[in-house]
């Protein structure tokens, strides 16, 4: 163990004492180390998590790249279907990136209870759906069986199964628009076997998902049509380079298109929380070392005589400022501590009993999400305590312009 270690040692056990002029001032500044690392966890954890969560939800209801014919690309509806007998179905193994393709088809209805009615868009999906993007959403019933023959069962949405009073096992008619004028809309009698409940509010109050054999045979396709493909992508940060290889692989009468482009203003919102989270970090960082500056001149100031004695000994410059220094970083440390464990104790309960709740019509979501992981709760970390001892350098120097004469001297 060095001497200005062990000095910083006794300064520390020196400035517990509560007669210490300085104690006030180094509770402060722990105290706002703290509190700073409990918001720049928090903010982070939350943003991402409420970033990642709109983008699980959207990709679950629409894939990542949505593949069509060109004339569908501004609708929700499919119109003009699309051939699976495709080079790229039903595996898209010419692009490496692509972990799932499934086919689907859309079409508009109105569901017509005794007591209400409603708009819808039926998604129909085959024996290649991807339930498991939305398996976590089902709140009550199951998911339903379309690897046996047709049948009417279908999952809503809690929200339009509040709005029509329909529940698990009741059955419903809906009614879907031919495309030739005066003629009788078709009718279809669904089973609800299942519920979900994204919190999307755009999702929730429009889809019902049911066998995709009903729109075929409604639009009069054959079994080798549908409506479009969606598609599946390992890398979510690389989706846009991942859709334009989509499109290079696909024919010339179709055309791709990924979430981000179909979704924009959601997207472009989610944005904005990046911009947020870097403005909370640079305001908690700098609020954290304004107050690490202070304490360290006070902590200088209180010891002037103890630095002019120890630079009388022949104590060099940069000694004396390895104490302070050292001292510094014991402060710094202990607020870190206590920041990353109230600011972790925290999410943990957010995350295990979703106590912050949250309008699903302004956030998509119902409760507050959080994404914890510790490469960046260490990154922050690291990050303040660099921060933090590299501006704390400034204020040491000047220990190098006290005289030792007048340092001992000094009262």
């Amino acid at each position: 163990m060095n001497l200005e270690y062990f000095i910083a040692k006794r300064l520390i056990t020196a400035k517990d004492n509560k007669s210490s002029i300085s104690a006030p001032i180094i509770k402060i500044a722990i105290s706002a180390i703290s509190i700073g690392m409990i918001m720049m966890i928090v903010s982070v954890a939350t943003g991402l998590g409420l970033q990642q969560k709109i983008r699980e939800k959207i990709s679950a209801f629409n894939g990542h790249v949505i593949i069509s014919n060109f004339d569908n690309n501004q609708s929700d509806v499919t119109i003009v279907p699309v051939l699976t007998n495709q080079d790229f179905y039903p595996n898209f193994n010419s692009v490496d990136a692509v972990s799932h393709i499934q086919a689907i088809a859309t079409k508009a209805g109105i569901i017509r209870t005794e007591t209400a009615f409603e708009g819808i868009v039926f998604k129909g999906v085959g024996n290649d759906y991807k339930w498991d993007n939305i398996k976590e959403y089902i709140i009550q019933g199951r998911l339903p069986n379309l690897k046996s023959n047709l049948n009417e069962e279908v999952v809503i949405s809690q929200f339009l199964a509040d709005r029509l009073k329909l529940k698990v096992g009741d059955d419903f008619n809906t009614f879907f628009m031919k495309e030739t004028q005066n003629k009788s809309p078709n009718l279809r009698r669904f089973n609800i076997v299942g519920i979900f409940n994204s919190g999307f509010q755009e999702f929730d109050a429009t889809y019902v998902i049911g066998d995709i054999r009903h729109i075929q045979r409604i639009n009069k396709w054959k079994s080798d049509q549908v409506g479009a493909f969606e598609v599946f992508v390992t890398d979510f940060d690389n989706i846009k380079e991942t859709a334009e290889q989509v499109y290079k692989k696909t024919g010339s009468t179709l055309d791709t298109k990924s979430i981000i482009e179909k979704y924009s203003y959601i997207f472009e919102w989610l944005q904005l929380f990046d911009f947020n989270i870097i403005v909370i970090l640079i305001v908690m960082i700098l609020v954290a070392t304004i107050n690490m500056v202070v304490a360290l001149l006070v902590l200088i100031l209180e010891r002037t005589q103890m630095i002019g004695i120890l630079k009388a000994l022949g104590a060099s410059n940069w000694s004396i400022r390895k104490i302070f220094l050292y001292n510094a970083s014991y402060l710094i440390l202990r607020g870190l501590f206590w920041g990353n464990l109230i600011g972790i104790s925290l999410l943990l309960l957010q995350q295990y009993f979703g106590i912050i709740k949250l309008n699903p019509e302004n956030y998509y979501v119902t409760q507050a999400p959080v994404y914890l992981n510790w490469g960046y709760i260490g990154l922050l970390n690291l990050l303040t305590i660099g921060v933090c001892f590299l501006v704390l350098l400034i204020p040491s120097y000047i220990i190098t312009k006290i005289s030792p004469v007048k340092a001992i001297r000094f009262d």
